[in-house]
């Protein structure tokens, strides 16, 4: 039977708006019917890139009000723009797609996640973009905790050191700032790495985390945080987020328990032991690994859905979330990333924040109060 698609309009036609038009584009369930800039440019050379008949407007009010109001709104603008705009699209009865993050300080992204919980009792779908849980590895390893394989959860890790030069931080004016960036190397790179510890290991109870600018000028944030971070399970953890580490190498999660380990290496899964599994020798390594092997084939297809071959491999991990959110809507259910997710690692963010800033442990339970 063939489904229908969902008309989807994109609010932001830069970086990540041009991102999220190919991956829709891509997409059997999704259209772009719209996009919304204040730039014509930006909104033409999307619109040119992607082709067919398109709307295009100043605002989202704009839209909203008309005879096309879209069923899907996207909202890919700079962070500290994301609640206005998601709570507009909320008002007007649509699904709702936020990149990451939700938006830049957890008492604007509050009132949000209320509306939101609110709508979806209505059967309004909202998610909050953070792609790399549906990477086979992560949901490889999410499903061992879950399954008790690794035994009790001890220790984690998620390192992210990366490389921005000057230019990036230069290449717009709301890069780097604290208004509409929100923060620098955690808030914007290494918030991915962060939710999935945090999706890993639970709810955190304390943070304790410095921050530094070491290798950037004329911007308002940090491009180095460390951070320690003790769950409610009694498991550590440390995070490093950073965009001083030239050329940059790859982004790792690690989670470690008393009858197994797991580890992340820029995306793929670089190793899986489980004490209870047969054919586990501790071997480093992904290919010489039987009990990796096998983690791998447990949790079918390991590479790309048969709907998405063919498509441009950076756009994968978009798409397998586009494949969450369609079914959300589908069954009127919640999608793996909603938006009490997506709070949780925001405050989890903001607790590294307000931590360096008063250099000392901050309570999770204080920043995320309300949820």
């Amino acid at each position: 039977m063939t489904q229908s698609t969902f008309r989807t309009a994109i609010v932001g036609c830069g970086v990540i708006g041009r991102m999220h038009a190919r991956a829709i584009t891509a997409h059997p369930r999704f259209e772009v019917c719209a996009l919304i800039d204040t730039d014509a440019a930006a909104r033409s050379n999307v619109a040119g890139e992607i082709g067919g008949t398109i709307v295009q407007a100043e605002s989202l009010s704009d839209l909203i009000d008309s005879a096309n109001k879209p069923e899907v709104v996207v909202i890919a603008t700079p962070s500290g723009t994301h609640a206005d705009l998601a709570s507009m699209a909320l008002a007007a009865g649509c699904h709702l797609i936020i990149e990451k993050p939700l938006d830049v300080r957890v008492a604007r992204a509050l009132p949000l996640v209320r509306q939101a919980n609110d709508a979806a009792a209505r059967g309004q779908v909202t998610s909050v973009i953070s792609q790399r849980r549906f990477d086979p590895a992560s949901q490889v390893v999410a499903k061992a905790i879950r399954d008790g394989r690794f035994g009790r959860i001890t220790s984690g890790l998620a390192s992210i050191a990366w490389w921005r030069g000057q230019d990036y931080y230069d290449s717009g004016a709301w890069r780097g700032t604290i208004a509409l960036d929100g923060g620098g190397a955690t808030m914007n790179q290494g918030i991915h790495a962060v939710d999935l510890l945090r999706w890993f290991l639970g709810r955190p109870v304390e943070i304790y985390a410095e921050t530094a600018r070491t290798a950037h000028e004329h911007i308002e944030v940090e491009d180095t945080a460390v951070a320690t971070v003790r769950f409610e399970s009694g498991a550590l953890a440390t995070i490093l987020a950073t965009t001083a580490a030239y050329p940059g190498v790859a982004a790792r999660v690690q989670v470690h328990g008393s009858r197994g380990s797991a580890v992340i290496d820029n995306d793929r899964l670089e190793y899986f032991h489980s004490a209870g599994d047969a054919g586990s020798t501790g071997g480093y390594g992904r290919a010489g690994d039987e009990s990796t092997n096998q983690a791998l084939n447990e949790l079918p297809p390991y590479d790309v859905p048969v709907e998405h071959r063919g498509a441009d491999v950076a756009l994968i991990p978009h798409l397998r979330q586009y494949d969450d959110i369609a079914k959300a809507i589908d069954k009127g259910a919640r999608p793996l990333v909603d938006v009490n997710e997506a709070f949780l690692s925001l405050a989890l963010v903001e607790s590294i924040y307000r931590s360096a800033k008063e250099q000392m442990p901050v309570r999770f339970a204080d920043v995320a109060a309300g949820l």
